[in-house]
Parts: C-alpha cells; sequence; structure tokens
C-alpha cells in the first residue's frame, strides 16, 4: 500500500485551490498615528465669564430698586399728610391767634452819661396791655409764660414776662405785664439815634415782642408745643413829664404771628 503525500495548504503564502495556485497577498501592518498633543503649544483663548460685571449688574438693580421703593413710600407719606391736612381744614377751619396792642403808658424813661467813662445807661419802666383772642370755634390753645421785650431802633427798653394760660374757643384773654429797665448800658452808637428820636414830636419808635410756646387741640387731637413769636409794632411814644405816665400812641399799631421753628441751633 503506497502513501500519498498532500502538500500544506500554505507554502510561501501560495494556496492551492483545486490544482490552482492563488497567491494571497498581506499588507504590512498600519503604524499608529503619532500623538499630536504638545505640551509647550499654546492653548486657544476661550473667553472666560465675567462674574463681576454680573456682580454689579445685580447690585445697580439692588440700588435701583431701593431708591423706586422709598420715592413711592415717601410719596405716598406725603400723600396721605396733604389728605389728613384738607380734612383738619375743612373739619376745624383752624386760624391763628390775634394779638393786638390795648394800651401802653411809659410811666420813667432815663438816659444818665457819665462823663468820667463816657458810657450812657437807661432806666425805663413800662406798663403793657395786650389782647388775645381765640377765633375758632373748635380749636383751643394752651400758651407757655410769656417773654417779653420793648425794642426801639435795636436798643433794649425794657423786658418783662407774663404767665402761663389757656384760651378757649371764641374767646378773648387780657395780657397786662409791667416791663422795666435798670441802668441798662447803651451801646455808644446807638446813644446819639435814641436821643434824637426822643426830641421828635411822635417820641420814640417802639416794637413789643413776645416769644412762647403753644400747644394746640382739637377735641381728641393735640398737638406738640410750637414756638411762636408775636410781633407789634407801629407804636410811638413819648418821655414822660414829672410823675405822670405818657401815655403811648397806639393807633398805628399792628401785630403779627409767627411760627418758629428750631433745628438744632438755628430758628426760624
Amino acid at each position: 500500500m503506497t502513501d500519498r503525500v498532500y502538500p500544506s495548504a500554505k507554502t510561501n503564502g501560495t494556496t492551492t485551490n483545486g490544482g490552482a495556485a492563488v497567491t494571497a497577498t498581506t499588507k504590512p501592518p498600519t503604524a499608529a498615528k503619532p500623538n499630536l498633543y504638545n505640551p509647550t503649544r499654546p492653548h486657544p483663548y476661550r473667553p472666560q465669564p465675567n462674574h463681576s460685571r454680573r456682580r454689579h449688574r445685580s447690585q445697580r438693580s439692588c440700588v435701583c430698586l431701593c431708591c423706586f421703593w422709598s420715592f413711592l413710600l415717601v410719596a405716598v407719606l406725603i400723600l396721605l399728610a396733604a389728605i389728613a391736612g384738607c380734612a383738619v381744614y375743612v373739619l376745624y377751619s383752624p386760624r391763628r391767634p390775634a394779638f393786638s396792642v390795648a394800651a401802653l403808658r411809659i410811666s420813667r424813661f432815663n438816659l444818665s452819661t457819665n462823663a468820667a467813662d463816657d458810657t450812657t445807661r437807661l432806666t425805663a419802666a413800662l406798663n403793657l396791655t395786650i389782647s388775645a383772642k381765640n377765633p375758632n370755634k373748635k380749636i383751643i390753645y394752651t400758651y407757655d409764660p410769656i417773654s417779653i421785650t420793648a425794642l426801639s431802633n435795636q436798643v433794649l427798653i425794657a423786658n418783662g414776662s407774663f404767665p402761663f394760660f389757656t384760651s378757649a374757643p371764641q374767646n378773648t384773654t387780657i395780657i397786662r405785664s409791667s416791663l422795666s429797665i435798670a441802668s441798662e448800658l447803651v451801646d455808644a452808637d446807638l446813644v446819639k439815634g435814641l436821643r434824637s428820636d426822643l426830641k421828635r414830636k411822635n417820641g420814640l419808635d417802639l416794637k413789643i415782642l413776645m416769644d412762647t410756646k403753644v400747644v394746640v387741640k382739637m377735641e381728641k387731637l393735640k398737638s406738640k408745643k410750637l414756638g411762636i413769636r408775636v410781633t407789634c409794632d407801629g407804636i410811638h411814644g413819648t418821655v414822660p413829664k414829672g410823675k405822670s405816665p405818657s401815655i403811648a400812641s397806639i393807633t398805628d399799631a399792628k401785630c403779627k404771628v409767627d411760627l418758629r421753628i428750631k433745628i438744632w441751633k438755628w430758628t426760624f
């Protein structure tokens, strides 16, 4: 029995298939692509988000919102105050108190000059009567003690006071006060003008100042103390002769009431 030898399926890259030789070609292995990453190569610019700008925008919007609400609150408060003021005016029709000079007598007036030092001193005494009227129907005025000053061209003539009192609706209160000054030094620049006024027929131009505080009460409503100043001018007085007092002319006398508002050290 004869042994058959079969050729190998692959011989040097040649495959035999039914007697036909087929040559198989093999592709060489593809080389791996090199890694192109370069650590020294600069990265492309990428804009970063600006957080500070967002923060500024947020703060700005908060400030604008606070300003808006503050302005709105102030506007509402002003509107409410205006409405309340109109309601009070319609219900109570408030009017300022009215003051008038009823009488003024000068019982003493003496200017004496000391020849040694050429100083001039004034001694004077006056009796003042003033009428204080409350013209309102539903408002009560309560006055603090009143300080009263008599002036003539910036020269202090006399001063006095009057105790506190309450002025009822549509009521008139008579204020009587004795004003005086004793040996008061007069500025040298004002003495000449004062002596010149004494020689005139009408005498001195006198002004009365009254300073006090008042509380306004309207039924259950009550205000805080308000400072007021009453100024009465148009008064003319002469120096008394002998022991009889001289009666000042009050024909042209007029009084006005001003509200005194004090802010820190300033009074308006």
